[in-house]
C-alpha cells in the first residue's frame, strides 16, 4: 500500500483529471497527479524521453533498466522490462542486468558503454575518465546529454516510486510509449 493515498480524480483540477484519464492506468501517473502544476510539463518531458531522442531506444531502455536495478526500483524495473522487450532488448540482456554483469557478451560495444556509464552515474557524481571515454567513443554529444537526462529522470521516478511504496502495476509495455507520444502534446 502506498505511503500516501493516490489523489481522487474528482479532487483534481479539470485539466489534470482529463490528462490522467487519457493515460494508461498506472499508479505512477496517478501519484504524479498530486503535483498538479508540474504534472503536464513533466509528462511532456517524459514523453520526449520515450519518443523523441536520437539515443537508440534499446540503449535508452537498457539505461532505464540499469537505473532501476541500481536504485532498487522494482516498479520501474517491471514496467521497463516490457517496454524494453518491445523495442528490442533481449532476455539475455535483461538477465545480465539482473545479475549485475555489465560486461556480458549480450551487450554490443555501444550498449555495454551505456550500461557501465549509467551504473557509474547512478552510483557516483562524476564517472571516471575511462568510463566516460568509452561512452564518448560510442555516442554523439547529443546522445550523451540525452542519456544523462534519461538516467536523471528515471532516478527521480525510481526514488518517488520506492519512497512512496507505489503499488505494483502489471507491465503495460508499448502502451506507455504510445501514451508518451500523446503526452508531449498535452
Amino acid at each position: 500500500m502506498a505511503r500516501i493515498p493516490y489523489p481522487e480524480p474528482d479532487a483534481l483540477e479539470p485539466r489534470t483529471r482529463e490528462v490522467l484519464e487519457n493515460l494508461p492506468p498506472l499508479n505512477i501517473f496517478r501519484m504524479l497527479a498530486h503535483a498538479e502544476t508540474a504534472y503536464r510539463p513533466y509528462l511532456r518531458f517524459g514523453g520526449a524521453l520515450l519518443a523523441d531522442l536520437d539515443l537508440d531506444p534499446v540503449a535508452r531502455e537498457l539505461a532505464i533498466l540499469q537505473t532501476a536495478r541500481a536504485n532498487g526500483a522494482e516498479y520501474e524495473w517491471v514496467q521497463h522490462v516490457a517496454i524494453g522487450k518491445g523495442v528490442g532488448v533481449t532476455d539475455e540482456q535483461i538477465a545480465a542486468l539482473e545479475a549485475g554483469d555489465l560486461d556480458a557478451d549480450a551487450f554490443d560495444a555501444t550498449q555495454g558503454a551505456v550500461v557501465r556509464f549509467t551504473d557509474a552515474v547512478v552510483r557516483t557524481p562524476r564517472p571516471d575518465d575511462d568510463t566516460f571515454g568509452e561512452l564518448r567513443a560510442q555516442l554523439s554529444e547529443r546522445e550523451i546529454v540525452e542519456l544523462l537526462l534519461v538516467v536523471g529522470a528515471y532516478t527521480m521516478l525510481g526514488r518517488l516510486m520506492t519512497a512512496l511504496d507505489l503499488d505494483l502495476d502489471g507491465p503495460l509495455g508499448s502502451d506507455v510509449v504510445d501514451s508518451a507520444r500523446g503526452a508531449r502534446r498535452s
